[in-house]
């Protein structure tokens, strides 16, 4: 099997049924994605990205989604479709959130990502919206 280089651009989509259990599925998928690629640093946090957006998709719609990871050389993309063209809640301040059970997803998502944003998205014909966040990666260089 050929090497890739450490520092190519990639890219994964997972297409997931509205199903509660997508979410344990992704976020196992994503971090095996990121410890074959080595950014094992940042599983915790994009697992907790995913884990919420795509419970916001599997909850709030009743069709498929998807899950996007895409790396470009020092920028991880996490994002996920679904079949509600509608744009998400703003999120809320975490400090607003802390007695709710609901409705804290996109509030973590903007506390713990380095970006976050939604744009409408079509994807087989289904008008749907694509949520997206990412994290930065740092490279240590040895002087």
């Amino acid at each position: 099997m050929p090497e890739s280089r450490a520092d190519a651009p990639w890219e994964y989509s997972l297409y997931i049924p509205n199903d509660p259990r997508a979410v344990t599925i992704t976020r196992r998928t994503l971090r095996l994605i990121l410890t074959m690629h080595g950014l094992i640093a940042l599983v915790d946090t994009a697992e907790l990205l995913t884990s919420e957006l795509i419970g916001n998709a599997v909850r709030h719609t009743k069709g498929p989604a998807a899950l996007r990871v895409r790396y470009r050389p020092g920028v991880l993309r996490i994002g996920t479709w679904d079949t509600d063209p509608e744009p998400p809640e703003p999120p809320s301040p975490l400090e607003h959130l802390t007695d709710l059970e609901e409705g804290r997803g996109l509030a973590l998502v903007r506390a713990c990502s380095d970006l976050w944003g939604w744009q409408p998205l079509s994807r087989f014909g289904n008008r749907g919206k694509y949520v997206w966040c990412e994290l930065t990666t740092v490279t240590a260089t040895v002087a």
